[in-house]
């Protein structure tokens, strides 16, 4: 568990199931929902590996950008914590607070593997593919 989530928290990592719960929980809103995840965590590692390559170069603000357009993106999946952590992370980015950007960059890459191992495992066990690594 990432520094930004209290022992105990009952913040979720992925859950799709209110976004199915909306859409009616049939056949249909299980094909469009699997889109969403799939098309959510495509993009793999590589929006950290932008936004890292970003901060080495001093584009703070091009950084949180992309921490802020993952944060629409994969939020979606209820990825609670990983909002939470990005959120703290784009703060710092904003406020230049260069110090904090290292912890809270780890932290927020942990969250997302988490998300994208379990988004991996949603599509594995209900639309018959995992999502990309």
């Amino acid at each position: 568990m990432s520094a930004l989530v209290p022992p105990g928290s009952t913040d979720t990592v992925f859950s799709v199931d209110t976004l199915l719960k909306y859409m009616g929980d049939d056949d249909k809103a299980r094909a469009v929902v699997t889109k969403i995840v799939r098309d959510a965590c495509a993009p793999a590692m590589t929006p950290l590996l932008q936004a890292g390559q970003a901060i080495d170069e001093q584009r703070l603000a091009d950084a949180g950008r992309i921490f802020h357009s993952l944060r629409g993106s994969v939020g979606n999946l209820g990825a609670k914590r990983l909002v939470t952590a990005s959120l703290a992370l784009e703060l710092a980015l904003a406020e230049q607070r260069v110090a904090d950007i290292g912890p809270l960059l780890a932290a927020v890459e942990t969250e997302y593997r988490l998300v994208l191992e379990q988004a991996g495992d949603w599509l594995a066990r209900h639309a018959g593919g995992a999502a990309p690594a």
